[in-house]
């Protein structure tokens, strides 16, 4: 029988494991980047590698145009539930050619995990002036809906029918949202936070327009409500939110509302 979660494909050869985790990338993304069939450069390069091993609930998948650049363009992070469900602990699609910010290390090289346990200010300020979300050290590719497609088809392809995404900040849970996602874990949260930007309430009240993190117009912006959670307006982490979405429905959830990106 086919494996239906991560453990039981990381039980699996290497070549059959790689096949199977190579359904998450979209062929746009092959065509986009004119990517060999078998991810294997002319040099012999691996574009493509995974960090698993056997018995492991999670995987790695890094996805690189080129060797040695620095960022992937397509990286994933998955590990099984309690219940043998999928769960998206970190997903990226990184544009190579756009500028990088340095959000995700200190000056000295310290991580900081995409701003989440220290901050490099300074990169900070360039990728919001740059148009960046927070975490982002490049911009996207702007190809997530055809992510979803193949990653539901990899879903399916597990005998699956419901998966679980972690976003790490406010945009991109308020993105999933458009995609169909619904909140297993978080919606209260959300939806004090669109109270707290709307009329009259208390979020509003702290944006300042000699913060950049906090401008005024941040109220009517998704990735600038982001940014001023990022930098604590909300006086909490943005933190503990689980979403799930059932393959090909939509949940139709929006707790962001009147807001443009």
């Amino acid at each position: 029988m086919s494996p239906s979660t991560i453990t039981g494909i990381n039980n699996l050869p290497v070549r059959e494991k790689r096949e199977i985790y190579a359904r998450m990338i979209p062929p746009a993304l092959n065509d986009f980047f004119n990517l060999p069939e078998n991810y294997i450069d002319q040099d012999g390069n691996d574009l493509l590698s995974f960090t698993y091993s056997p018995g492991s609930p999670s995987v790695e998948m890094v996805l690189k145009h080129q060797i040695g650049f620095p960022d992937p363009i397509q990286y994933g992070h998955l590990t099984d539930t309690i219940n043998g469900q999928i769960h998206v602990l970190l997903y990226i699609l990184n544009d190579p050619a756009s500028p990088r910010f340095n959000v995700d290390q200190l000056p000295d090289g310290q991580k900081t995990v995409f701003g989440t346990k220290k901050r490099n200010i300074d990169a900070e300020m360039a990728a919001l002036e740059a148009g960046l979300a927070p975490g982002q050290v490049r911009r996207g590719l702007r190809m997530l809906s055809k992510a979803i497609v193949s990653f539901e088809k990899f879903i399916t392809s597990l005998k699956q029918d419901i998966y679980f995404v972690e976003p790490l900040y406010y945009h991109n849970a308020a993105i999933f949202e458009k995609y169909g996602f619904a909140y297993q874990k978080g919606r209260k949260l959300m939806e004090r936070i669109q109270s707290g930007f709307s009329q009259g309430g208390d979020l509003l009240q702290k944006l300042d327009p000699s913060n950049l993190f906090r401008p005024p117009h941040a109220a009517s912006s998704i990735r600038l409500r982001s940014w001023a959670l990022h930098d604590d307006i909300l006086g909490e982490p943005f933190s503990e939110i689980t979403m799930y979405k059932y393959v090909g429905k939509s949940a139709d959830v929006r707790t962001c509302t009147a807001c443009n990106w």
